[in-house]
């Protein structure tokens, strides 16, 4: 197992531990709605991180974000919504879709060309999806 593969098991690890029998109660009460406000939280210390150009605050707050990610998702598993797997398996399936020109038919694109091809699959997924190109934005 590579060390980041080991780094990423042992916090999908910590955070069960923390959420299971004779685990945190902090980390046990939680719940996806209540995490809402942990995730705003991180998301502005991460931006701040980042306008401040202290890679050493950066690291740590990605880190603290991807902790309420990886919560947040260790929840939804629990509640048989859907996998902590999924999302990672979900994920990775969208990027290669999204980037044919890498894991497709290498090609090269200008930025504007990649733009366009990013624009109709994302419009192609939702379509497909019976959802509006609004229903998204961003993702």
């Amino acid at each position: 197992m590579s060390e980041t593969s080991q780094a990423c098991y042992e916090l999908l690890a910590i955070t069960r531990q923390l959420r299971g029998e004779g685990g945190c109660l902090w980390d046990r009460r939680q719940t996806i709605a209540s995490m809402v406000h942990y995730l705003k939280s991180e998301h502005e210390e991460l931006l701040a991180a980042i306008a401040g150009g202290d890679s050493a605050n950066l690291c740590e707050e990605l880190g603290d974000l991807m902790f309420v990610l990886v919560l947040i998702a260790q929840i939804a598993e629990e509640e048989n919504l859907f996998s902590v797997n999924d999302v990672f398996a979900g994920i990775s399936a969208k990027l290669r879709r999204r980037h044919p020109h890498v894991f497709g038919q290498r090609r090269h694109l200008s930025i504007e060309e990649l733009d366009e091809q990013w624009r109709r699959i994302k419009a192609e997924e939702k379509a497909a999806a019976g959802k509006s190109d609004q229903d998204g934005q961003g993702d």
